[in-house]
């Protein structure tokens, strides 16, 4: 069967798990009322469903192409790209003054996610289009807010983010392209840049790059760094596209998958570009993108996670193979197979949770100024990349699983799910600097907002003992455990606190997975046994990753590189 939007889920997630009322009841978001909402899931399902998964085979099996430095992109990208402009779903939750329909971003979150699930490879192309249009909103000049954004929104012009060069990779001040001031107000950028998503295509009237340089008086490292647009076409005094920039991509890269998706090396030979921020701030503009783009990637991996579990299930319930302890039936009638596609569906639901839960908690730091609200998007930016990252590898594996041999034949489409989410987890910082962030930048509060948070989560578990005195106690002790976990690591140094980072994010995932799981249960008596699942069989990880999180870094260092290769 083919993909099927699952409205419903998010209905039920944003009422009675994350609380998206509490967003729809602020001034800024009052429009977000959940009549609004229902309509925009939606329609948003029906062009997923009918429109964009169907591109998803032709992208892989067509990948995009250079030829002769024009990109050619996969068949029916095209026409899928402008059914997701014509719906407006490119500026969904970008400022009306410009265009945009000012949605909350839990609300974009969500629509984002089936966009991913029915096609990942196109849907990369809006998701860096809406990163840059934030980024400008909060950093732009109003002469560029006023000539981009609205373009952007439109979908008439896309948006990329050029980063990551050969040899610098995630340590971005290592960076060697470099820009030069040209006495009229704009700059020329000179360098190659590499793994740039989506860095040209054939449907777009401009392609918008924002391009990481360094000036000649910028200081080493990432303080030196300065931000500009350089757009593929310099626009003339109307704001439309003129003559070609001094820009150009020199290829595609060979990738594991996502093959619909052009992945760019591109090449700036004094291209004209315009400073976005202040001379050598520029990081402060790109982590506006980049902080956007993780929650965005997190939910990629949600995405495909859902694609991968309904595959899965539907081959299940028609492959009939055995005696079942149910007669003869359908492999879904096999113990194996049932613990497989309940930890799929317990997985992919812990994951959303955790990525619409930071959501609301942009949208509410952004509506109220609120610095706790702030803090726990913060928190939670680095745990919804990572754990929904990781769960999208683990639920897509396992559909492979589920489906046996036919899983690793590319026809029956179950590898493609396991070959498209690989890169998740290594773009926009890979999980292990995602971890590293939660246990290092996030806990410079002395683990204040990870406290608030855990403290609700306790209360939460207390108040549900009268009705499952089971699954709550076990959230609490969990919970309890994490607080006490999170106390150690906050007194230990920088380098102990990194060799544990991976586990305790995976820890704190636990902990939240289990907690949105009761808390589903408790709305919902039929969700009883799916949160068992994930409470009684999932969240027991908790403990020894703890007891790996505690271990510290000697006994790594104790293992010498001699002693590996030996």
């Amino acid at each position: 069967m083919p993909y099927r939007a699952p409205v419903s889920e998010y209905r039920f997630v944003f009422d009675h798990v994350v609380g998206l009322e509490q967003v729809s009841a602020t001034d800024l978001f009052a429009e977000a009322t959940g009549e609004t909402v229902e309509a925009i899931l939606s329609e948003a399902g029906k062009l997923c469903s009918d429109v964009l998964a169907p591109l998803n085979r032709a992208g892989d099996l067509t990948p995009a192409r250079l030829e002769n430095g024009v990109v050619r992109t996969s068949p029916g990208f095209a026409e899928g790209y402008q059914a997701i402009v014509e719906g407006g779903w490119v500026g969904m939750s970008a400022d009306p003054e410009y265009g945009g329909m000012g949605l909350p971003i839990s609300v974009a979150t969500a629509v984002n996610e089936m966009m991913g699930s029915a096609c990942l490879a196109l849907q990369l192309n809006p998701l860096m289009t809406q990163g840059q249009i934030e980024a400008l909103e909060h950093h732009a000049s109003d002469a560029i807010k006023e000539l981009y954004i609205p373009k952007l929104i439109s979908g008439e012009w896309c948006g990329t983010m050029n980063l990551t060069e050969g040899g610098a990779g995630s340590d971005v001040g290592a960076l060697r392209t470099r820009a030069e001031r040209n006495g009229d107000g704009t700059y020329a950028i000179t360098g190659q840049k590499i793994f740039i998503t989506w860095g040209d295509n054939d449907f777009a009237g401009n392609i918008c790059h924002l391009v990481l340089a360094r000036l000649p008086d910028g200081a080493p490292g990432t303080r030196g760094i300065s931000l500009f647009m350089v757009p593929k076409f310099l626009p003339d005094a109307a704001g439309n596209p003129g003559p070609r920039n001094s820009l150009k991509v020199v290829s595609l890269e060979h990738k594991l998958g996502l093959h619909g998706s052009p992945t760019a090396v591109m090449a700036y030979d004094g291209a004209t570009g315009w400073l976005i921020g202040e001379e050598h701030k520029g990081m402060a503009a790109m982590f506006t993108m980049m902080n956007n783009a993780r929650l965005g990637v997190g939910m990629q991996g949600v995405a495909v996670a859902e694609a991968a579990f309904q595959k899965a299930l539907d081959y299940a319930q028609e492959r009939k193979q055995g005696k079942t302890p149910l007669g003869e039936g359908a492999i879904i009638d096999h113990a194996d197979v049932r613990r497989m596609l309940a930890v799929m569906k317990a997985e992919t639901f812990a994951a959303r949770a955790i990525a619409l839960a930071c959501a609301v908690a942009i949208d509410m730091g952004r509506a109220t100024g609120n610095a706790d609200w702030q803090a726990r998007a913060a928190l939670l930016t680095p745990i919804a990349k990572a754990f929904g990252t990781d769960i999208g590898n683990e639920v897509a594996q396992m559909g492979v699983q589920v489906h046996g041999g036919m899983g690793f034949i590319e026809e029956t489409g179950a590898a493609q799910f396991a070959r498209d989410v690989r890169v998740t987890a290594i773009y926009e910082g890979t999980n292990g600097i995602q971890a590293m962030d939660l246990v290092g930048r996030k806990m410079m509060d002395g683990g204040a907002a990870a406290y608030r948070l855990l403290q609700e989560v306790e209360d939460h578990a207390r108040e549900a003992r009268e009705a499952n005195p089971d699954l709550a106690g076990a959230v609490w002790n969990a919970a309890e455990a994490l607080r006490e976990a999170t106390e150690w690591l906050v007194a230990q140094d920088a380098n102990d606190r990194n060799a544990g980072a991976t586990a305790y994010l995976r820890a704190f995932a636990r902990v939240l997975g289990g907690h949105y799981h009761l808390k589903a249960a408790l709305a919902d008596p039929a969700r009883l046994p799916l949160a068992a699942v994930a409470i009684k069989r999932l969240l027991p990880e908790h403990a020894a990753l703890i007891a790996q999180m505690r271990e510290g870094a000697a006994g790594l260092y104790a293992l010498t590189p001699d002693l590996l290769a030996s």
